[in-house]
């Protein structure tokens, strides 16, 4: 299927006219697919392992995480990480889980990367929990952007989302990043019900006072229960008309680009650096973007996924732990232009087709 049957905007970017979707992968250069998108974002999943228990991901009880065994190792992590930024193109990667704090050997995987000649932006996306102990520990390894997961600042609400009574410690990690020099703070929430939809003013009220930047994400199907219904969710248009009812929002001007969110204007308030203020929407399901994207993602036991959605992995692990050593950098280089060669034009959420993927958000990594 298309982009354009999709319904989705097409980029291309550096296509060479004898780009077919019937001829292999190339076997050099950054990774493309045949749409001419080249993914330069790479997500990178740690740990499937989470110490809230969110409702819209995953039950009460917690899922049946991966076998430590199973996980890749420090090594064979750096190891991956290493082709990607040296031999593939990439050029920012961005820790999440799972929730990334729990593992124990973050701040090493970061300073070694960092340390790469080729250093990529190094960002994280995090529920907050052990920030406070951590966070001028990651910013000295070399991380330079995060977003903190936060759907409410109501205390009440947020303990029946999360099943966990915690909003002040994600509180406190925020400003724990904040006072680490991360700037900006970014905070991304997901309306799990329309009855968020009347709190959602002054939790962008809290961002704005505190200089964090807020990203409302639509719910996506990822649930670990398969729960999620379309009708259900509260949409980007929903979004919009309440922060409207409140705020003052005007079009951003700056250029979009390959970013998730769209942003606007919070009229009449500044950062402390004295930046326009700004909200932004991630309407994944809505408003698709596929056609931007750049992404690519590593789950933690090294498999390699070309979109959220997709349906099919390829695995890594297996190169690094049965190989020769001399063949291993090679093999993942051939195998990650593969997978991406393969991505498909966009998602297809929307469409009477539609299979739910059988990893949940959790493990996959956002």
């Amino acid at each position: 299927m298309t982009a354009v049957a999709l319904g989705l905007p097409t980029r291309r970017v550096a296509q060479p006219a004898t780009w077919n979707p019937r001829e292999p992968a190339p076997v050099d250069g950054p990774l493309v697919d045949t749409f001419g998108r080249v993914a330069r974002d790479l997500r990178v999943s740690v740990t499937d392992r989470c110490n809230l228990r969110c409702t819209y991901c995953m039950p009460a009880e917690g899922l049946d995480w991966m076998d430590t065994a199973d996980v890749l190792t420090t090594e064979e992590m750096v190891r991956i990480l290493t082709v990607a930024v040296r031999d593939l193109g990439i050029e920012r990667i961005r820790f999440t889980g799972g929730e990334p704090l729990l593992r124990r050997d973050l701040e090493e995987i970061i300073a070694r990367v960092a340390g790469l000649p080729q250093r990529p932006e190094i960002a994280m996306t995090t529920n907050g929990l052990g920030l406070t102990r951590r966070a001028q520990g990651l910013v000295d390894a070399g991380l330079s952007r995060i977003n903190v997961s936060l759907d409410t600042v109501d205390a009440q609400r947020f303990a029946e989302i999360t099943r966990r009574d915690r909003l002040d410690d994600v509180l406190a990690g925020l400003a724990a990043a904040h006072a680490a020099g991360l700037d900006p703070v970014k905070v991304n929430a997901v309306l799990a019900d329309h009855t968020d939809l009347a709190r959602l003013p002054d939790l962008l009220e809290y961002c704005l006072r505190h200089g964090y930047e807020l990203r409302i994400i639509e719910q996506m199907p990822l649930d670990a229960d398969h729960a999620w219904v379309r009708g259900q969710m509260v949409t980007a248009d929903e979004i919009l008309a309440t922060l409207r009812g409140t705020f003052d929002l005007h079009d951003d001007p700056a250029p979009r680009g390959s970013a998730p969110a769209a942003t606007w204007i919070v009229g009449g308030r500044r950062t402390a650096s004295g930046k326009p203020a700004r909200v932004g929407v991630i309407a994944s399901v809505t408003r698709p973007f596929c056609g931007d994207c750049d992404r690519t993602r590593l789950t933690a036991d090294g498999s390699l996924r070309n979109c959220l959605f997709a349906e099919t992995e390829t695995d890594l692990r297996s190169a690094l732990r049965t190989l020769p050593d001399h063949e291993i950098d090679a093999a993942i280089a051939d195998s990650w232009r593969a997978n991406a060669w393969a991505k498909a034009a966009g998602h297809s959420v929307n469409t009477a087709g539609f299979r739910q993927p059988s990893r949940p958000m959790s493990a996959i990594g956002g």
